[in-house]
């Protein structure tokens, strides 16, 4: 049950949303619009389905990320219809409306079929998991471009009910952390870490918004790894945990990496580095700031960092010019934050024009300058990777005997969630307790 301060601002939230679509609709040409909330699919051959979250537009008015089946209808001047999947089912739980101030927003419909709801006349969308095919049968169009540009726009800049869930998400998601490092250090092994994870965070591994990343020694270095050990090596160098919450929707996505009892001296101060690097660079969020700039102060950053501890004999300028730093970092510096962890309309401006990454970092995922109300991630790394790194085995520029005695420890990554103000960066991640 959300608190009073907390169900006002959704209230505030819902008022402001039926304004800003009743604006994008008219300016559309479009009657109404019909969001799709989404179903969970079914393995290839088996009857056991996959994780399900609800579209991302449905979530930004339905703070119910586990609802398939639901469709919202939204016309300019009218209260907004929930058509709500309630069937009698002896299988499963029904699933049913919280007794929330929310509710009271929307005309409640329960029903037990799966299809749409039939559409009164007029022109109409619908946005969502849906084929054209289907839209065409109720007389609409399916996820037209203009109007899922504008809508998607709509949730760049967060409200001030949104702000207060992705600070509760983080804070739920920073139990876990301190709960898996704890354990990392008692001598667990990466199953041991994610199970204390979610215990500690109250959470199903199914309600991530995504899959935990719990990387112990060389499994830092692989930047999406996907797999939890269930024995504990020998020797603890390094814990690498990239992990989220959702809450009402709204996700926490938090890296930390911390040195264990067997960690080479060289590892701390780097992880100390990178760590100071991320707060330079989150100190210089403001509206106007092109996030491009940012990206490539990190590189900067890290050139430095590498020179300063002896991983390389080049300059810190050459390291980036020679692409060093982008093999000791191959992804972006972060990404907008929301109903989704990589959440849309990083690479496009405000105009719907697009904004492509830059030559030579393709994985930049934001692109865009920032503005007031934008959530963002930032999260510097340094890995060792050697399949990156090989290409210049042949140069002079690395020390080779440094990077190879650190490369069991996989790499560093610090990342935090930071709100972009007129006043400048309002850290999202870091509480007291932590």
């Amino acid at each position: 049950m959300p608190t009073p301060d907390l169900a006002a601002a959704q209230g505030r939230h819902l008022d402001a949303l039926a304004r800003a679509y009743a604006k994008i609709l008219t300016a559309e040409g479009y009657d109404g619009v019909l969001l799709y909330s989404g179903h969970a699919h079914r393995h290839f051959g088996d009857d056991q389905t996959a994780s399900f979250a609800a579209f991302g537009h449905f979530l930004h008015w339905v703070p119910m990320a586990g609802l398939e089946h639901g469709w919202l209808l939204i016309r300019p001047g009218a209260r907004p219809t929930l058509y709500f999947h309630a069937p009698a089912d002896f299988w499963h739980l029904t699933p049913r409306l919280p007794e929330e101030a929310w509710v009271e927003a929307f005309e409640v419909e329960l029903r037990s079929e799966t299809a749409p709801p039939s559409l009164p006349a007029g022109r109409f969308a619908i946005l969502g998991e849906v084929d054209a095919e289907l839209a065409s049968s109720l007389g609409a169009e399916a996820n037209p471009e203009a109007l899922t540009r504008a809508l998607n726009e709509l949730r760049v800049h967060k409200s001030d009910y949104e702000v207060a869930c992705l600070r509760e998400a983080n804070r739920r998601a920073l139990t876990g952390h301190r709960a898996a490092r704890e354990v990392f250090l008692a001598g667990g092994a990466e199953l041991d870490c994610q199970l204390a994870y979610l215990g500690a965070a109250r959470v199903r591994e199914s309600e991530l918004p995504y899959q935990n990343i719990v990387g112990l020694n060389a499994h830092g270095g692989v930047l999406h790894y996907q797999h939890y050990t269930i024995d504990a090596p020998a020797r603890r160098r390094s814990l690498l945990l990239d992990g989220g919450h959702r809450y009402r929707g709204y996700c926490a996505d938090i890296t930390r990496t911390w040195p264990g009892p067997d960690a080479d001296p060289a590892f701390a101060p780097l992880v100390e580095g990178v760590t100071t690097l991320q707060q330079r660079l989150i100190a210089a969020l403001r509206p106007g700031v092109s996030y491009v700039e940012l990206h490539e102060r990190m590189h900067a950053g890290l050139g430095e960092l590498l020179a300063e501890h002896g991983l390389v004999r080049c300059s810190p300028g050459a390291a980036v010019a020679t692409g060093i730093t982008r093999a000791f970092c191959p992804h972006g510096l972060g990404h907008l934050l929301g109903l989704q962890v990589h959440d849309v309309a990083g690479r496009v401006a405000a105009d719907g024009s697009p904004l492509p990454p830059p030559a030579g970092h393709p994985a930049l995922r934001l692109t865009r300058e920032l503005e007031a109300g934008m959530v963002v991630t930032m999260e510097p790394g340094l890995y060792i990777i050697p399949m990156l790194l090989e290409r210049f085995r042949d140069t002079h520029d690395i020390d080779w005997h440094r990077v190879e005695g650190l490369a069991d420890h996989g790499g560093v990554r610090i990342e935090d969630n930071v709100l972009v103000t007129v006043h400048g960066p309002d850290n999202l991640t870091l509480h007291d307790a932590e």
